[in-house]
């Protein structure tokens, strides 16, 4: 079976920055619903329509295809009272963004005595990635699944 809109496509990847160090690495295949639905990047996704199981996939992501531009306003400094005793470097924190108000991961970046920089932009923000990629297997969606616009597991989904 091909891959195209309404396909369940399982693969496994690798991330590569741009000097070709690995970023990331599935242990095992994932799957998504291929045909617009965000699973995966737009621009893999169109690379992948039509290849079987079997078929090679590589693409090279600017920021903009990827993780987006790194935005130096999404940098805060907060008040160190903003947040718990034990707060490190490297937690994060759901917030709201100042000028879109939607939903942010933030990164604490830095802490000094009084104050705490945290970081809404994506880790990979700004960098031009290489996505490497083998078609393990393609399926039909279930009805249920298109309804939905995500896989289920084998046994189902129940709950949103």
């Amino acid at each position: 079976m091909q891959v195209a809109k309404n396909t369940v496509v399982a693969l496994t990847y690798e991330l590569y920055d741009a000097d070709g160090g690995l970023v990331e690495k599935t242990d095992a295949p994932v799957e998504y619903l291929h045909g617009g639905y965000h699973g995966i990047f737009p621009l893999v996704e169109e690379a992948l329509t039509g290849k079987v199981a079997g078929d090679i996939c590589r693409v090279k992501l600017g920021p903009d295809e990827a993780f987006g531009e790194y935005d130096a306003d999404l940098v805060h400094l907060e008040p160190r009272s903003k947040f718990p005793d034990r707060v490190a470097v490297g937690m994060q924190f759901e917030g709201r963004g100042v000028e879109s108000g939607t939903v942010l991961i933030y990164t604490v970046t830095e802490i000094a005595e009084d104050k705490v920089v945290v970081d809404g932009n994506h880790p990979l923000a700004g960098q031009t990635l290489h996505f490497a990629c083998t078609v393990t297997g393609v399926r039909a969606a279930t009805a249920e699944e298109v309804g939905h616009g995500h896989v289920h597991g084998p046994e189902g989904h129940h709950h949103h």
